[in-house]
């Protein structure tokens, strides 16, 4: 399951998102999108869980957690438009 996380702290690293998410089973990859100039991170990013049922209950556990002073939106990301 892919997963869209935002409202991040720009200082938040990918090992700290990963660590949360964990909590709630297997994280096969996290990406925090990142400005290409600056390289620091745009307030968002994904979060790939392979098991959908521990996607779903980390959805529900994190959407609106409270994580460096933010509160996280968490939902299934839609696909890519074209």
């Amino acid at each position: 399951m892919n997963i869209y996380v935002g409202n991040l702290n720009y200082d938040l690293q990918e090992s700290d998102l990963q660590q949360v998410f964990s909590e709630y089973g297997e994280v096969e990859s996290v990406k925090i999108i990142k400005d290409r100039d600056t390289g620091r991170g745009k307030g968002f990013g994904f979060v790939i869980m392979p098991n959908d049922e521990e996607g779903e209950a980390a959805i529900k556990a994190l959407d609106g957690f409270k994580v460096m002073d933010r509160m996280l939106r968490v939902n299934e990301a839609r696909p890519q438009r074209q």
